[in-house]
């Protein structure tokens, strides 16, 4: 198995770091800076009372805090340590640039302070799947008796698992294009990138820049660097990568695996990637059925989770065993229930159009509920691929509109109602007419392909708000 390298260690005191922006990420990176002996000033461009707190408190402990002010680059400044959630047009960075000043972000960051021995990171990204994809990783890597955890954009901070006391064999790493963004100097064992569509542009300004922050991930790469051979852009990614010698392009299909690919024949996940004369031979590594929920894009997330810890040297067993043992998080293609003959799905966290597409292709025939915030997002194209599966629509929220009109568009026959409404009852109402529209065998499916906050806090309260009405529709039996 691999062994991660390890970054040259760094002489912090009385270095002069401005870390950019308070929160989850930039009050730890200030306080590890500060710890290490690191001259900190923290900026953020908001005054409020959340945030004079957060200022308070680092204050109290020696590290200096300017708020209302994120623009002006403090003077002396020697490196900036962003957050992910500061663009790179800000002033802040065009200051930086013009001193020369580099910027890192909070991975990068806990890239350099890996210690000796350092575990080796398996990274994932892309557009959807990868929470889900690194957890399914994790559980691989748990049931092959390594020491692991599922970090990085994920909610688990990697500042907290390099640093920590705890000792890990390898870690299963999720990266977010903002966070690969602000990560020049970051090396996996190996990586992943799932699938791309447009997301986040306003963020990154092109589809060009968005994919090339993707295509980061690949940098130094180790041992494989795994690509979607649905999806021609990740391959593509792998070619431009500049990797290790011996590295090598593996892919993952929803269909019969070439050589060095992973994919599935009659209802078996392969490998003839990590196989002797893989010209010949494939290596049985799980069922279909040992993957839940079976949809289209959950198998391919478990080939994408499989093929980063094969490279990594897991036996084919543990794979089928971590594979059986995952469940997914909630509101991600979560089975509700089943009232009068009719399933109800829950994939609230398909905030965008490629999720919602991904999710409709896994159910026929679809009472779909969508809608909330379209973030610029256009509908055509998801509704001409999945008008066929359609028995009905049910759309809620600020942007229902524009798929209203894609399903006048492209799918004039299904019957569709509008919600004129926004407060916290919709959904309830929504269920209420998805469920008169369905027949016994259809399915119910909350896939918004929309952001959640022009009605919900997140899309974790949009999802248990569905389940809790379908869970009144069952009590009541009004199906």
């Amino acid at each position: 198995m691999g062994i991660g390298k390890v970054t040259e260690q760094l002489d912090w005191n009385g270095k002069k770091v401005t870390v950019a922006g308070l929160g989850v990420s930039g009050i730890p990176a200030a306080r590890v800076l500060h710890a290490r002996g690191a001259l900190v000033t923290v900026v953020n461009d908001g005054d409020d009372e959340r945030s004079r707190a957060q200022a308070a408190e680092l204050e109290a402990e020696g590290i200096t805090v300017r708020l209302g002010d994120g623009a002006t680059l403090p003077a002396g400044t020697e490196l900036i340590v962003t957050t992910p959630g500061w663009q790179p047009d800000k002033p802040l960075f065009a200051a930086a640039a013009e001193a020369g000043v580099e910027v890192w972000g909070d991975v990068e960051l806990a890239w350099r302070l890996r210690g000796p021995g350092a575990a080796p990171w398996l990274a994932v990204t892309g557009t959807n799947g990868k929470t889900t994809t690194v957890r399914m990783l994790a559980s691989i890597l748990e049931a092959a008796g390594l020491r692991t955890a599922a970090v990085g954009n994920i909610g688990v901070s990697l500042l907290d698992a390099v640093l920590g006391e705890e000792e890990y064999d390898v870690l299963a790493v999720e990266l977010s294009s903002y966070q690969l963004h602000w990560a020049p100097s970051v090396r996996a064992h190996s990586a992943a990138v799932l699938n791309l569509a447009p997301d986040h542009l306003d963020w990154h300004g092109s589809m060009e820049a968005y994919a090339a922050d993707k295509g980061r991930i690949y940098e130094g790469n180790q041992v494989a660097c795994v690509y979607n051979v649905a999806d021609g852009v990740t391959e593509d990614l792998v070619r431009e990568a500049d990797v290790e010698e011996g590295c090598r392009a593996i892919g993952f299909t929803l269909g019969t695996p070439g050589p060095s690919q992973l994919g599935v024949v009659e209802g078996i996940l392969v490998d003839r990637a990590f196989v002797e004369n893989r010209q010949k031979n494939a290596q049985e590594l799980a069922e279909v059925s040992d993957v839940q929920p079976p949809a289209p894009h959950n198998i391919a997330n478990a080939l994408a989770a499989a093929a980063l810890a094969r490279a990594f040297g897991v036996e084919a067993k543990a794979v089928r065993d971590g594979l059986k043992a995952f469940r997914p998080d909630p509101h991600r293609i979560e089975l509700v229930e089943e009232v009068g003959g009719v399933t109800y799905v829950d994939d609230s966290k398909a905030t965008n159009t490629h999720a919602a597409e991904a999710s409709l292709a896994a159910y026929d025939p679809i009472v779909w509920i969508a809608g909330g915030l379209a973030k610029g997002a256009a509908f055509d194209e998801l509704v001409q691929r999945s008008a066929k599966r359609l028995r009905g629509a049910v759309l809620i929220g600020a942007d229902r509109a524009l798929i209203r009109e894609a399903l006048a568009r492209h799918a004039p026959e299904v019957p569709v109602v509008d919600l004129d409404r926004t407060d916290t009852g919709a959904m309830s109402e929504a269920v209420r007419e998805a469920a008169r529209l369905a027949h016994p065998g259809d399915t119910v499916l909350l896939a918004p392909a929309c952001a959640s906050m022009d009605m919900f806090t997140n899309y974790n309260k949009r999802g248990e708000a569905f389940a809790d009405a379908v869970r009144a529709l069952a009590a009541t039996g009004d199906a």
